[in-house]
């Protein structure tokens, strides 16, 4: 059985000096690279300085170790917070199981530099749409919650909230003090920003930092720290600096305010202004009510003087005259027409009784028929002798039997 290679199985391991040789091959293998970082921590001894190089976007560092004199006739007085370049060789240290990185040039990154590479970020953030208005969330009328992070202990930080108080006394504060300088700032306050944003209660979160160079206030350059303000939920008010300071986070944020204290009445309206302005709108109320109520008020006036409204009886009163009047024509016509008509119904009677059969029965007439078939007599020839005769006289008939025509003897 043939032996594994070393180091890839535990019948043959490496030992450590075997893996530390390595090591320190492969990372030699790097060269000579420049690093840019900020200085979080410089301890001087007295032939060397021992340097830990902070990215100011990420919570990593590097140990740093370079000549006394190098840093002593640097560029810049360095120090904690300073941006600087350096030049050197990373060298893994056997012994310890380190890595450090060996510096033989330093550099301080100059202000034409350094803005030169805020405004490529300002542009790339702007071309990514993160300074866009329309994404601008509107801040709430009156916040249960406001988040503030700043300072501890500091002018930004009592600016605000003695402002705010004075302006709503019962305003309420989720204060996270956080770094604002220096190379730990950007990663305390992400923290606080992630923090406060998943506080269901804090309704506007403020940012807030006293004035300051472009050195103090780099942090709020920083593009992880503009990325984190415009992933948050909850609206974002950025308070840095003074009235010509202007860093990036201003243009994520969605409200700028110049200073702190512009911040705290940006974020709680003003009680006495409220109340003022409450005042006013119940006096204008009233009024305009007031003004309304006249208007109509004017309105039933008019439409209670008009006749149909002043005397709705007096139209039904002049027709009910109108109906009598007609009425009393009309009987009055009716009464002289029957009277008319009865007249001449009585004249025509009259001629009717003149002209019938009874008036002249009672003249002494009579009608005769014979039997029994009721014929009027008209001739002698209708009544032969022996013919049964009915004989009609003005009060009554009488029958009868002929004895022939006169003259003509009988049979």
């Amino acid at each position: 059985m043939t032996d594994a290679e070393p180091g890839k199985s535990p019948d043959n391991p490496w030992p450590v000096r075997a893996v530390s040789t390595r090591v320190a091959k492969y990372i030699d293998k790097l060269g000579t690279i420049w690093v840019e970082g900020q200085i979080a921590q410089l301890n001087l001894r007295p032939t060397v300085v021992f340097i830990m190089l902070r990215d100011p976007a990420a919570d990593m560092s590097l140990s740093v170790v370079c000549p006394r004199d190098l840093v002593e006739n640097a560029p810049v007085k360095l120090g904690e917070g300073v941006q600087v370049i350096m030049q050197g060789k990373l060298q893994f240290h056997t012994g310890r199981g380190t890595v450090a990185l060996r510096v033989n040039e330093i550099r301080a990154v100059g202000l034409g530099e350094l803005l030169e590479r805020i405004e490529r970020l300002r542009k790339l953030l702007e071309a990514e749409g993160l300074f866009d208005p329309r994404l601008k969330r509107p801040l709430p009328f009156l916040p249960n919650t406001v988040g503030l992070i700043t300072g501890r202990a500091s002018a930004a930080e009592r600016d605000v909230v003695s402002v705010a108080q004075t302006r709503w006394p019962a305003v309420r504060f989720a204060i996270r003090n956080t770094a604002v300088q220096g190379p730990s700032t950007v990663a305390q306050i992400v923290d606080a920003l992630r923090e406060l944003d998943a506080d269901p209660h804090v309704d506007v979160i403020v940012i807030a930092r006293g004035g300051g160079d472009i050195d103090a206030l780099l942090p709020f350059y920083d593009e992880t720290l503009c990325r984190e303000i415009a992933r948050c939920t909850t609206p974002v008010v950025s308070a840095i600096g003074h009235e010509p300071d202007n860093p990036m986070c201003d243009l994520v944020a969605d409200v700028r305010a110049a200073t702190p204290t512009d911040a705290a009445k940006r974020i709680v309206p003003d009680a006495a202004a409220e109340q003022a302005v409450i005042r006013d709108l119940c006096r204008r109320g009233g009024r305009a009510l007031r003004n309304w109520v006249h208007r109509e008020q004017h309105l039933l006036d008019q439409l209670r003087s008009r006749p149909v409204l002043a005397a709705p009886l007096a139209a039904l009163t002049a027709r009910s005259e109108e109906v009598h009047r007609a009425r009393a024509a009309a009987r009055r016509d009716i009464t002289r027409l029957v009277a008319a008509e009865a007249d001449r119904v009585g004249h025509l009677s009259a001629r009717l009784a003149t002209l019938g059969p009874a008036a002249t029965l009672a003249r002494g007439y009579a009608v005769v028929q014979t039997l029994p078939d009721a014929a009027v007599l008209r001739t002698t020839a209708d009544a032969p002798s022996g013919a049964r005769l009915r004989v009609r006289v003005a009060d009554g008939a009488v029958t009868a039997v002929s004895d022939g025509p006169e003259g003509i003897p009988p049979k």
